[in-house]
């Protein structure tokens, strides 16, 4: 892969119609009026790279799926995608997004918490007006194994012995469900039901597999981002990972290759209640530059394996935006 880092605009060029018909669907469910509407306008705001929605619209065209519904089911993905990303403020103590205050700063957790509910809910009432309810089906179980995966990992906050596999699952259902969601919404939404070749259900499974192995890499570079990231760049405070407890790849593998006296400085870093800035005590306790290649090898594993997954996808602009933005996601800086 180019360690060249590609301007994501421009890598979802071939689905920007799609893009600026679910930006309006998206527009017209984040317009209210009154306390309600201050809220969500400012919630509105932290959308970014849309990239979740622009796999719907880019598996769809790879396998010729031009089903006029799927803005609006990439609509529905980025609504659930919103309302993770309020709670995850809350659940990770973090001030920032987009490098605007978080909504539990700017008001409190109690709003914070009702935001993302109601983003939830219009998600899934905007889910009700297709014709199909595949999107609703596939997204609420999606919604469900996040919720899980965020219990998982709350449940298991300064374990040092963790194994590698129990990481990646809860890091899957984190966020690799609603990238394989998206991929596999994108290849299989049809208004109407119809039968499908052996062929088509090869190709909807293998845009599935490549979501969630491209989501999986995403969230361990998300890891390395907030040990190494830089704050303006990231767009959210690094380090919350150590002040919440949650021992993450790089970590990992640092702490596990490491001799006893490390190994209780690290846990000092994350535990000593005198300690004020935990990131940096953590860099002073041990090296993690070897740890932070390691987590780096395992997405690139990862993302190797996933465009292996689009030698079933007849080549075409959809596809080769596809298999970039495997490059984007291993190189990306926010």
């Amino acid at each position: 892969m180019s360690s060249e880092v590609v301007a994501l605009p421009e890598l979802l060029a071939p689905v920007r119609a799609g893009l600026i018909a679910m930006r309006e669907i998206l527009s017209a469910e984040l317009s209210d009026q009154g306390p309600v509407g201050e809220r969500v306008a400012h919630i509105s705001r932290f959308r970014g790279k849309e990239l979740r929605a622009a796999l719907v619209l880019l598996a769809g065209q790879a396998v010729d799926n031009r089903d006029p519904e799927l803005p609006q089911v990439a609509a529905v993905l980025e609504l659930i995608h919103l309302a993770t990303l309020v709670h995850d403020d809350v659940l990770d103590g973090a001030d920032l997004r987009r490098n605007l205050p978080s909504v539990h700063v700017a008001w409190d957790e109690q709003t914070a918490i009702l935001l993302g509910d109601m983003l939830y809910s219009r998600a899934f009432h905007l889910s009700t007006r297709l014709r199909s309810i595949l999107a609703a089906s596939l997204l609420s179980l999606a919604a469900q194994r996040i919720c899980a995966g965020e219990m998982e990992q709350a449940a298991l906050r300064y374990r040092f012995d963790l194994d590698q596999d129990t990481y990646e699952s809860i890091a899957a259902a984190k966020t690799a469900e609603l990238y394989a969601a998206a991929c596999e919404l994108g290849a299989r939404y049809k208004g109407e039901p119809g039968a499908w070749s052996d062929k088509e259900e090869r190709k909807a499974l293998e845009l599935k597999a490549f979501g969630r192995e491209l989501g999986l890499a995403f969230q361990i570079m998300d890891d390395v981002l907030d040990v190494i990231g830089k704050e303006v760049e990231v767009g959210k405070r690094v380090g919350n990972d150590v002040e919440d407890g949650k021992v993450t790849l790089p970590i990992l593998w640092t702490y596990q290759n490491s001799s006893e006296t490390v190994q209780a400085r690290i846990r000092l870093a994350y535990q000593d209640p005198s300690v004020t800035d935990r990131l940096q005590a953590l860099r002073e306790a041990c090296d993690l530059e070897a740890g932070l290649a390691f987590a780096r090898r395992r997405a690139q594993e990862l993302l190797h394996s996933a465009l292996g997954r689009l030698e079933a996808i007849p080549p075409s602009a959809a596809r080769e935006a596809l298999q970039r933005i495997a490059e984007y996601v291993l190189y990306r800086k926010k």
